[in-house]
């Protein structure tokens, strides 16, 4: 765990990202939960323990500057990514992790008791069934749908003055150009994981919550 230790304090270094010894610990413990329960639960592809750090912690970690808001919720966690490792270094904003497979939200909810994360709360439900009494302020999604399909299916998450925020590859022409009908701009910011030469972007959607265009 020394080389994948290394590997995330270098990373979040380059992503200027401040995070305590304490919270350091709570990231490297959570990839050893997964590597624990990957082979039962099947979470993940990647099994290199070092990767893992790369394509799942540092990409997780890599949108938290673009976060704004207190009450956020990360739609299709899967293994609880990327809201386990955001909400373990935004101790102050509440998390709710969301996905249909009832194997992965199990695994999340130990995660979260073992890790001790008091502002992170799982459910297990379809985005477009989940109805909560607040809307949240940030919806994260990571490799989940396309972005027309995010927007129909948790577009009545957000609230007034939320955003959407899509964690994508960088070839995105066709899902833009498929939003243009909507009228619906968006804002995109690229972004380079550390230690690799992956490429990835960050869409943010505003929506005109007035209209629901998700709904039509």
């Amino acid at each position: 765990m020394n080389t994948a230790r290394a590997i995330l304090e270098a990373g979040l270094v380059a992503l200027d990202i401040p995070a305590s010894p304490e919270q350091i610990q709570q990231l490297t413990d959570f990839i050893a939960l997964i590597e624990k329960w990957n082979k039962a639960y099947n979470l993940t592809a990647i099994r290199q323990r070092e990767e893992m750090v790369r394509l799942h912690l540092l990409d997780s970690l890599a949108i938290a500057p673009f976060i704004d808001g207190k009450r956020i919720i990360d739609v299709g966690t899967g293994a609880g990514l990327p809201g386990i490792p955001l909400a373990i270094v935004m101790p102050d904003r509440q998390f709710v992790l969301l996905d249909s497979n009832a194997k992965k939200t199990r695994f999340v909810q130990q995660a979260i008791l073992e890790l001790k994360l008091n502002n992170t709360s799982v459910y297990h439900e379809r985005a477009e069934s989940y109805r909560p009494q607040q809307g949240f302020d940030a919806v994260l999604t990571r490799a989940f749908a396309s972005l027309a399909d995010i927007i129909k299916l948790t577009g009545h998450l957000l609230a007034e003055e939320g955003a959407l925020l899509a964690m994508k590859s960088q070839h995105l022409d066709a899902e833009i150009e498929a939003l243009a009908a909507w009228h619906i701009a968006t804002d995109i910011t690229p972004i380079t994981l550390p230690g690799t030469d992956v490429q990835r972007c960050l869409v943010k959607i505003k929506l005109p919550i007035e209209e629901r265009l998700w709904e039509k």
